[in-house]
C-alpha cells in the first residue's frame, strides 16, 4: 500500500517521501522513491528528517508488528515524551496510531489520511465483481455489520466471518489473512460444516475510528484467503476501505465465482 499512494501521489505532479520503518518494509521496493529510513522509537530523528525533506503533510501507510516497549531503543527526543508514548501504547491499534499523529501535530505536522491524498484508490459503491450476493449472503452482511459495531468500542479488529447467520470467526492480532487461515483451518478439521461458497468476510472501520489511519484493506491476497476459506465473497464499506490492486482483485474473484461489494456507510 505504501507503494500504491506514492504511484498515486506522483501520477498527479506530487513528489511523495518515504520514510521506511526498518525491518517492516521492501527496500527493493522503497528504493523506487525518495526516502530516508528510520526505526521504531527514533521520533526525534523522523522529526528532522521530516523537515530536512519539507514535509509537513504526512500519512501513516502499511502495518507494523507492535513491538514491546522494552524492545524500543527511543532517541532523547521520544524519551521527553515517553509519558505520551506508554499511553499510546496501552491501547488498540487505533489508539496507537491516533495517539502518535496527536505528538506529531503538536509538533507542527498535519495528519491527512488517503481519502484526503489518494481517493482513486479507496473501493467504490456497488458489486465490482461479476458474481452479486445471494439473500443468504446479504443476510450475513448485515450480521457481520452489527457484530463490527458492537465490537468497535474495544478496538478488537476490523473484520468478521459470518456463515448461514453464524458468526464464526474475528479479527484479532493476526489480522485478515490470519482470520481466513484459520477459518479454512476450521473447515478442514470438519468444525465448518456449511456447504462451500457460503458465508461472507465483511471488513469496516470502527466506530468512532480515526479515518486517517489504519483503513481496511483489501487486495488479490484477500481474495485468495476467501476462496481458501470457501466463503462466497467479500463486503466492505464503500469510501472508508482501501482497494490495493484492484484490476486483480477482481480478476481472481471472477476467477473463483466471488463477490466483492461495497457498501453505503
Amino acid at each position: 500500500m505504501p507503494f500504491a499512494v506514492a504511484e498515486s501521489l506522483a501520477a498527479r505532479g506530487i513528489a511523495p517521501v518515504l520514510f521506511p520503518l526498518r525491518g517492516a518494509c521492501d527496500p527493493v521496493q522503497v528504493e523506487k522513491f525518495r526516502h530516508r529510513w528510520i526505526s521504531v522509537g527514533q521520533l526525534g530523528r523522523a522529526m528532522r528528517l521530516f523537515r530536512e525533506e519539507g514535509c509537513r503533510d504526512l500519512i501513516f501507510i502499511g502495518t507494523l508488528m507492535r513491538p514491546s516497549l522494552s524492545e524500543v531503543r527511543f532517541d532523547l527526543k521520544t524519551l521527553r515524551l515517553l509519558g505520551h508514548v506508554v499511553r499510546a501504547f496501552r491501547g488498540g491499534d487505533d489508539h496507537l496510531l491516533s495517539g502518535v499523529g496527536r505528538m506529531l501535530e503538536q509538533d507542527g505536522f498535519r495528519m491527512v489520511g488517503i481519502k484526503d491524498v489518494a481517493p482513486d484508490l479507496l473501493m467504490p459503491e456497488g458489486c465490482i465483481t461479476r458474481a452479486l450476493p445471494a439473500d443468504n449472503a446479504r443476510s450475513d452482511i448485515e450480521r457481520g455489520r452489527a457484530v463490527l459495531a458492537a465490537l468497535s468500542p474495544f478496538d478488537i479488529g476490523q473484520a468478521v466471518v459470518v456463515i448461514d447467520g453464524h458468526v464464526v470467526a474475528v479479527e484479532d492480532i493476526e489480522g485478515t489473512d490470519g482470520l481466513l487461515q484459520r477459518v479454512a483451518r476450521l473447515r478442514s478439521e470438519g468444525r465448518i460444516r456449511a456447504a462451500r461458497g457460503r458465508g461472507v468476510l465483511v471488513k469496516a472501520p470502527k466506530r468512532g475510528q480515526d479515518l486517517r489511519f489504519d483503513l481496511p484493506t483489501i487486495g488479490p491476497r484477500t481474495v485468495e484467503g476467501v476462496a481458501s476459506a470457501g466463503l462466497s465473497g467479500i463486503a466492505v464499506i464503500a469510501g472508508n476501505t482501501i482497494a490495493a490492486e484492484p484490476q486483480a482483485m477482481i480478476e481472481r474473484a471472477d476467477a473463483n465465482y466471488l463477490f466483492v461489494i461495497g457498501l453505503q456507510s
